[in-house]
């Protein structure tokens, strides 16, 4: 089955770059016709899809982030990124990658989806 794992700095500081690494086991990210979602959550909001990368490699991002996140990904170790650049407190949520058949707009998970158990990201100085 496949498995996703985020990881990278519980704390970053205001006006500096998040950067997550979500690591994909049990399957290809590459394999049609699968999306790799961003979602988070911040404390006592509903989730918010930040953006997506597809198995072909192009990506979208949700509007009120466009300016700021990017989605990358390594094919050679079947991993994906997420940069957002000049965080402030306002970022602080609990960060989710996710695999789904087309973008996770919602930010709700679906039976079929899987989304890997999310990593705390604090912004704070």
């Amino acid at each position: 089955q496949v498995q996703l794992q985020e990881s990278g700095p519980g704390l970053v500081k205001p006006s500096q770059t998040l950067s997550l690494t979500c690591t994909v086991s049990g399957g290809s990210i590459t394999t049609k016709y699968y999306y790799w979602s961003w979602i988070r959550q911040p404390p006592g909001k509903g989730p918010e899809w930040m953006g997506v990368i597809t198995y072909s490699g192009d990506t979208y991002y949700s509007p009120s982030l466009k300016s700021r996140a990017s989605i990358s990904r390594d094919t050679s170790k079947n991993l994906f990124t997420l940069q957002l650049s000049s965080v402030t407190p306002e970022d602080t949520a609990v960060y989710y990658c996710a695999r789904a058949k087309g973008p996770i707009y919602s930010g709700i998970r679906a039976p079929d989806d899987y989304w890997g158990q999310g990593t705390q990201v604090t912004v704070s100085s």
